[in-house]
């Protein structure tokens, strides 16, 4: 039986920790032994982690990642603390609207020497979420895998810094082609080792989930409902979709009601733009939520207004609950929806947003024409697992450049 560690930081709600569960419920446990190294022990997907999987004692030490600079000094922890300063400062030189990037990068890099390394070894450490200096550094491995979830082109890194990080990897793992491709742009020396996994669905148990409380705001609302489910942050674009629905509701279509499923960092601020556009009443932020699906399936249409993605997990279940879908035009949509078929893609922009609307509003069959399509089409993909499996070692046969060919 193989040995595999698998790390992440937490289990709070997000598409990423839902996709992670999705493949822990997935493994196969009769021929790997999964270890699970989460820096944290907090967030409400935590009983979801499947039985089978052996959750590891959460580490002091790691689990200030997940603490603020205040909370780190306060806890005795002086040297992670001046590094999570110095980190805050070297990144804040730039002028970037998500200089958090390279703060989490420095963060992480300035911190190893202070970072204790993981006791055993395995036959495989895969790394589920960026910065990837865990398994890089503190885990001794035969194949180290660390996977990617976003369109790199989009964020703003230390390239540099990165490379050192990525070149400790045998593999990496992109979740769509167009995932790999904008990282390949970036990250050219990398080419051969980036392979696509996509992310593991579970089309029975988001049909079966979205059973439950269908008497929520969404069913109850007369008016044509619009959703998204992600969190309030630049990336996803929920500022755009505030500005979209009031330039909607200025072309005289006030029967637009648009729910927001998510919490993040930027609330206070889609919160202030509510209330300029004197939306309250319309653009409704839901908060977090463990369920999101009966929320997306009592809605008229699923939107996706993000700046950019990797292959956003929440639009595949939006599709798999037979929702019309309207997504942004980022570098990997063409990955996510087929246009027209079972999705309908937008300009990215504010107009975009506020047309792609309009024109599924106004069109009764074409929503059905899109639902229609996604009821019929099959979207599971367990077997994706198949080709973690191999790099893992299951069918250790073929050269290494061989596999990278069988995946290109």
């Amino acid at each position: 039986m193989k040995k595999v560690l698998i790390s992440s930081f937490d289990m709070e709600v997000g598409g990423v920790e839902r996709s992670l569960i999705s493949m822990l419920s997935n493994f196969d446990y009769t021929s790997y032994d999964v270890n699970l190294m989460l820096y944290s022990h907090t967030g409400e997907f935590m009983d979801q982690i499947p039985g089978k999987s052996n959750l590891l004692h959460e580490s002091p030490v790691y689990k200030t990642f997940r603490l603020s600079i205040k909370d780190v000094l306060k806890s005795g922890r002086l040297p992670l603390g001046a590094v999570r300063l110095y980190a805050k400062y070297k990144a804040n030189k730039g002028v970037s609207l998500e200089n958090g990037y390279k703060q989490m990068q420095y963060m992480w890099k300035y911190s190893l020497p202070f970072l204790p390394a993981h006791k055993g070894k395995y036959d495989a450490a895969i790394s589920y979420l960026w910065p990837h200096y865990f398994v890089a550094e503190k885990v001794e491995a035969d194949v180290k895998i660390a996977w990617i979830h976003t369109d790199y082109s989009t964020v703003e890194t230390d390239i540099e810094t990165d490379l050192e990080m990525w070149n400790k990897f045998h593999y990496i793992i992109a979740v769509s082609d167009q995932c790999r491709k904008a990282f390949i742009q970036k990250y050219p020396t990398l080419q051969e080792k980036v392979i696509v996994i996509e992310n593991i669905t579970s089309p029975d148990l988001v049909r079966t989930l979205a059973e439950e409380n269908t008497e929520n705001e969404i069913s109850q609302d007369k008016r044509f409902a619009l959703v998204t489910v992600a969190r309030l942050s630049h990336a996803k674009g929920i500022d755009n979709a505030v500005k979209a629905l009031k330039l909607l509701h200025d072309r005289g279509y006030s029967n637009l009601a648009w729910y927001i499923v998510g919490y993040g960092g930027d609330e206070d601020k889609i919160r202030n733009l509510i209330r300029e556009t004197n939306l309250q009443n319309s653009f409704i932020l839901l908060g977090k939520k463990i369920n999101p699906y009966p929320y997306v399936k009592a809605a008229d249409v699923y939107v996706q207004p993000s700046r950019y993605e990797g292959k956003a997990v929440t639009v595949g279940e939006a599709q798999i609950l037979a929702r019309p879908v309207v997504i942004t035009n980022y570098k990997t949509s063409a990955s996510q929806v087929n246009n027209m078929t079972d999705g309908y893609i937008c300009d990215l922009s504010i107009e975009g947003i506020a047309d792609g609307i309009e024109a599924l509003y106004n069109n009764e069959n074409t929503r059905n024409t899109l639902a229609g399509n996604c009821a019929r089409k099959d979207f599971s993909n367990s077997r994706e697992l198949e080709k973690l499996y191999d790099l893992v070692g299951r069918n250790n046969v073929e050269t290494k450049s061989e596999r990278y060919c069988s995946y290109l």
